[in-house]
């Protein structure tokens, strides 16, 4: 902490419960870094800003993309100086990747330049209040005690990375005693992978879908539903759960004995508390607790064209979904939302309505190239219902 305390506040931006927070690098100006307890070391996405931001290198690595096919490089850059408003980084080092990554501002909304990971927080315990958007930082040798209204669990930090154990009452199968990875930069509520053990049983119902976007490719797998999760006798009902197909890379998870992590979906539902030095895990309800877990019920992915004017556009759109049945086609620019213009939304605030309650209407209006002249621009206009689909 830059001043002598107990301790401190960090603000930050709260979106689809990921935690972004602004940290200027060596006294430039600020950019935006998610904090992501899934990873051991910071990263930062361009080599082309970081060269602008006068970071300097010591050597190349390979590192090993999340479709466990690509290998990216990267370039290490020690003796880094981070300033996050009332605490900075001394000394921090940080892995550029070398091929710039920027796809993360597609599905977000908003420009990321990178993770910070398990090298910045090792050293103190933070509380987390994702309906303040605030992270509390403290000293090492405070927080010695379990706050009141908190349940604790005890969090193993092997390799960097903290786990805790968790209870997983499947639909089909026979309940699980899993160990599961800390994972504040995933989207996802509940993550089991399927080779880690034959306990592991997908619910028939079912959608495949791909996961998500990451280093190195995106991941594929399917959908469906756990009836819950307990965590030290707190439990998350009827919650959704992804299933990733196998790949090159699950040797590696394998190896660490995990059977999956919990993502922002379920942590952004709690208060809680990461404390490295102790290696504990304690938490309470939210606000939000009680809300109910939904997948998409349109069947739109809709993301950001990273361009100078804020454009939103359909990537992906499943058949025989809602949307698609209304007319709405894959690449269509979406431009209002309920009579709203797109301007007015955040990303992430489309991604809520479209999964916000099973029969409520949505009217979206889109721009379609004309099939007479692709030149010219049509305005589309279409209804449909949102359905759930798992």
């Amino acid at each position: 902490m830059k001043e002598e305390s107990r301790k401190t506040e960090i603000p930050f931006i709260n979106s689809n419960n990921l935690i972004i927070v602004p940290v200027s690098i060596n006294g430039n100006e600020p950019v935006n870094f998610i904090i992501d307890t899934g990873v051991r070391t910071n990263i930062f996405f361009s080599k082309t800003v970081s060269d602008l931001l006068g970071l300097e290198y010591t050597r190349s690595l390979n590192l090993v993309g999340a479709d466990g096919k690509t290998v990216l490089t990267a370039s290490v850059s020690p003796n880094n100086h981070f300033d996050l408003g009332n605490v900075e980084g001394k000394a921090q080092t940080i892995l550029v990747l070398d091929e710039d990554f920027f796809e993360l501002e597609s599905v977000i909304g908003i420009p990321i330049y990178g993770v910070l990971g398990y090298e910045f927080f090792k050293f103190n315990p933070i509380r987390i209040n994702y309906g303040r958007q605030k992270i509390y930082f403290y000293k090492t040798d405070a927080l010695k005690w379990r706050p009141f209204g908190f349940r604790k669990l005890d969090m193993p930090v092997e390799y960097n990375k903290p786990y805790i154990s968790a209870k997983v009452k499947q639909v089909a199968g026979k309940d699980l005693k899993t160990k599961l990875l800390i994972d504040t930069g995933a989207n996802h509520g509940l993550l089991l992978n399927p080779e880690t053990t034959d306990e592991i049983v997908i619910p028939p119902v079912n959608l495949e879908t791909d996961l998500g976007r990451s280093l190195g490719g995106d991941l594929y797998g399917v959908v469906g539903r756990a009836k819950f999760v307990s965590l030290q006798g707190l439990r998350f009902d009827n919650i959704i759960a992804s299933y990733p197909f196998e790949t090159e890379y699950s040797y590696i998870i394998k190896e660490t004995g995990r059977q999956g992590s919990i993502g922002s979906e379920l942590l952004g539902r709690l208060e809680l508390i990461i404390d490295y030095p102790r290696e504990r895990f304690m938490f309470k309800r939210s606000v939000t607790f009680t809300n109910p877990f939904e997948f998409d019920m349109s069947g739109i992915t809709p993301k950001v064209l990273p361009t100078e004017v804020r454009r939103i556009y359909v990537a992906k759109l499943k058949e025989r979904s809602p949307a698609y049945n209304a007319g709405v086609r894959e690449l269509d620019e979406i431009i209002e939302i309920n009579r709203i213009p797109v301007d007015f939304w955040e990303l992430s605030d489309i991604i809520k309505a479209l999964r916000s309650e099973v029969g409520r209407e949505i009217t979206i209006k889109v721009k379609r190239p004309s099939d007479a002249n692709p030149e010219i621009l049509q305005e589309l206009e279409f209804k449909f219902f949102l359905r759930r689909q798992i």
